[in-house]
């Protein structure tokens, strides 16, 4: 009987462990992002899953419709699809990420390097002005 116990205990445990570090970080995260979705207001700037910035125009109950540029381009996007309030800027540029370029290919690898050296190219001649 006490293995028994012991055994039924563990299961217990594992449920409240999966619980509290899968289920529930989760389950605020979407609570967050309905919440950042449904306070969407005319004007905001928004990036979507897709990566498309734009400006809010117009918002119906399940789609919003954001201007996309100076050309005044509109596009409809359903509300799940929009990622952020704002632009979102933790990306990173992978082809000049020196951690990847083991992964890259030659013509990749150098490819990043010239533009690497347009950069400084560039930056020294505005130094000499």
């Amino acid at each position: 009987m006490g293995d028994m116990s012991y055994t039924l205990v563990m299961i217990i445990v594992m449920i409240a462990v999966f619980y509290f570090f899968m289920i529930r970080p989760e389950s605020k995260r979407k609570k967050q992002q309905d919440e950042m979705r449904s306070n969407l207001r005319k004007g905001d700037q928004i990036t979507t899953i897709g990566g498309v910035i734009g400006r809010i125009v117009k918002i119906d109950s399940d789609s919003i419709i954001i201007e996309t540029s100076e050309d005044r381009v509109r596009m409809e996007f359903a509300k799940w699809a929009v990622s952020t309030v704002g632009v979102q800027k933790n990306i990173e540029d992978t082809n000049n990420n020196k951690k990847n370029r083991k992964n890259q290919t030659p013509e990749e690898r150098a490819d990043a390097v010239s533009v690497e050296e347009e950069i400084s190219v560039e930056s020294i001649k505005e130094e000499n002005k």
